[in-house]
C-alpha cells in the first residue's frame, strides 16, 4: 500500500480549477441576461431598457439589436438602438413593427433574454400576466417585403 493515492490532485489549480474562479469585478461587469419592461404608455413608441442592461453593454453599445420572438421560428427583427448619453438605452426604429406583429399592447410585460451577438429573445405577456403564444406562418417566408408585418398568426 506504499504510495497509495500519491499524485492525487497533482497539478490542481493549474489550468484545471482556474476556470471556476470568478473574474475580477473590474474587468467583467455582472452579466444581465434577462429583464422585462412593462408597457405603460403607447406600445409603439420607443421603449427604454433597464439602466443595468445599458451599463452591461457599456463600451460596446450596438447600433442595433435583433429581436427574435420565442415562438416564431428563426426570424430576426432588426431594431435600432438609441443611447441618450444619460446612460439610458432605447429600442427605437423597428420596435413599432415588432410590437404590432406580436400584439404588444398597453399593460403587457415584455420579457427579454440576451443571447449575445446583439440578439434578444422576446416573450410577450398580456395584461392578465399570461404568456402570448404564436405559431409561425410558414407560407410567406420568402416574402421579405416591409409592409408584411405579421410573421406570426396569433394567438394559438
Amino acid at each position: 500500500g506504499k504510495g497509495k493515492g500519491r499524485g492525487r490532485g497533482r497539478g490542481r489549480g493549474r489550468g484545471s480549477g482556474s476556470s471556476s474562479l470568478p473574474p475580477p469585478p473590474s474587468t467583467l461587469p455582472l452579466i444581465i441576461e434577462e429583464f422585462f419592461i412593462v408597457v405603460y404608455e403607447d406600445p409603439l413608441v420607443k421603449k427604454a431598457l433597464p439602466k443595468k442592461f445599458a451599463d452591461y453593454l457599456d463600451g460596446q453599445e450596438p447600433a442595433k439589436v435583433y429581436l427574435r420572438a420565442a415562438d416564431c421560428g428563426p426570424r430576426l427583427w432588426t431594431v435600432e438602438v438609441l443611447f441618450d448619453g444619460q446612460g439610458r438605452m432605447y429600442l427605437d426604429k423597428g420596435w413599432e413593427k415588432f410590437a404590432i406583429a406580436h400584439g404588444v399592447d398597453f399593460g403587457c410585460f415584455v420579457h427579454f433574454k440576451y443571447e449575445g451577438d446583439d440578439v434578444l429573445t422576446v416573450k410577450v405577456f398580456d395584461g392578465t400576466m399570461c404568456r402570448k403564444y404564436y405559431y409561425s406562418d410558414d407560407e410567406d417566408t420568402d416574402d421579405e417585403s416591409d409592409d408584411d408585418v405579421k410573421p406570426c398568426i396569433h394567438p394559438l
